[in-house]
């Protein structure tokens, strides 16, 4: 006999409540004997995608989530410190617990400022999640429009900040380290970033790394000492400990292992979805654009599960990526199925309306849609993924 059968509503607890969780919770509200509680530690949602923007005091970050949530989900802040797998049962930070009968594992990514770096935990600021921006916005406002910032890190988010600040005619230098600038760009379009950070003043440091930070400078690893009146570090994420701290397998990041249904491989009433979760131990790009479609899957495994159906696996065709450079200029990259991006982009202000449009979608077109109209979001399919890719033993973790 499935949940649906029975005569009290199923429970389900989404932790999380970014794009992937808030998603999945208002997916899963059109059944009217599913209970759905959405558990996250802060009362508004937050666009992490803007959190640039809200550094650098050009836009705003936050959305209050009666405007996003559907009827039937409920709304707990508080923050999950443990999963009772054996007693289905998530224990919270205010000593309470939520039973549930399945879960939604959608807990997100953070920041991931390196301890074997000296001095980038005490001295180095991260901008991933709203708090730090916080903070760093704080911190921002003491240094003279002229004081040096580095940010460190060469990908989509370092360069959004640099952009933002130099823009806002702050004194920026952004290293890169051992990558290529945006390595998930094609050379064109990393040219044509490359070009835009040089005429807005951004000093880019390639082929070193940080060794050290300091409270007022860098040092890099070939010795060099460069000023810094605020470091920023936005060289990669990170997620939470949440699902090995409660004994679930997860890959070398941290991310609950799953199969290609986002069910996890050890409890078939917990789901994952968004940046936590590592299909086949070979988890999608972190992205706003993936968010959605996990979390949209997600759900819709759990109600397979409650129906008593055999759940599809992912499918999500990539089409490319979107990068700000400041409020006036972007570059929308074109990429094959597979997220490998091909020589042609969009740039200009063009590429910055394309951005814009996209954050808006997001919210407006995916959760908002479905909240008022439960199931109705699509995404496009036909990415090609291995089901059990021989790798994903090497990134498993045991607890």
């Amino acid at each position: 006999m499935n949940a649906y059968s029975d005569s009290s509503p199923s429970k389900v607890v989404v932790l999380g409540g970014g794009y992937a969780g808030t998603l999945a919770a208002n997916r899963l509200s059109g059944r009217a004997d599913v209970d759905v509680v959405l558990v996250n530690p802060r009362a508004r949602f937050v666009e992490r995608i803007r959190l640039h923007q809200y550094l650098a005091r050009t836009g705003n970050a936050t959305i209050e989530y009666g405007t996003l949530l559907g009827e039937g989900v409920r709304l707990v802040v508080d923050s999950a410190v443990r999963i009772d797998v054996a007693g289905r049962t998530v224990r919270l930070a205010s000593g309470g617990g939520l039973e549930y009968d399945y879960l939604v594992y959608a807990v997100g990514s953070t920041s991931a400022v390196p301890v074997s770096v000296p001095g980038a935990t005490e001295f180095a600021w991260s901008v991933a999640e709203f708090e730090d921006a916080q903070r760093l916005r704080d911190q921002l406002a003491e240094v003279p429009l002229d004081g040096p910032v580095t940010v460190v890190g060469g990908g989509l988010t370092g360069i959004e900040t640099a952009a933002e600040l130099a823009e806002r005619g702050r004194a920026v230098t952004l290293v890169c380290g051992r990558r290529d600038l945006a390595p998930s760009f094609s050379a064109p379009a990393r040219r044509y970033v490359a070009k835009w950070l040089d005429r807005h003043g951004v000093t880019v440091v390639r082929d070193r790394a940080v060794a050290s930070v300091r409270p007022d400078a860098v040092v890099l690893d070939d010795g060099a000492v460069r000023a810094s009146a605020l470091t920023i570090w936005a060289a990669g994420f990170g997620v939470p400990a949440l699902a090995a701290e409660s004994g679930l397998r997860t890959d070398a990041l941290g991310r609950l292992l799953t199969d290609e249904t986002l069910t996890c491989v050890d409890d078939n009433r917990i789901v994952a979805a968004g940046d936590a979760a590592a299909p086949s131990g070979r988890p999608l790009r972190m992205s706003g654009y993936a968010a959605g479609p996990l979390g949209a899957r997600a759900a819709d495994t759990v109600l397979s599960r409650l129906a008593g159906t055999e759940p599809a696996v992912i499918d999500l065709a990539f089409t490319g990526a979107c990068l700000s450079l400041g409020r006036r200029a972007g570059v929308r990259q074109l990429a094959r199925k597979d997220d490998t991006p091909v020589d042609v982009y969009i740039g200009g202000r063009a590429g910055a309306l394309i951005k814009d449009v996209t954050c808006r979608f997001v919210v407006s077109k995916r959760i908002r849609r479905e909240a008022r109209e439960p199931g109705s979001m699509g995404w496009p399919r036909g990415g090609r993924r291995p089901a059990e890719p021989a790798s994903a033993a090497q990134e498993v973790t045991s607890p």
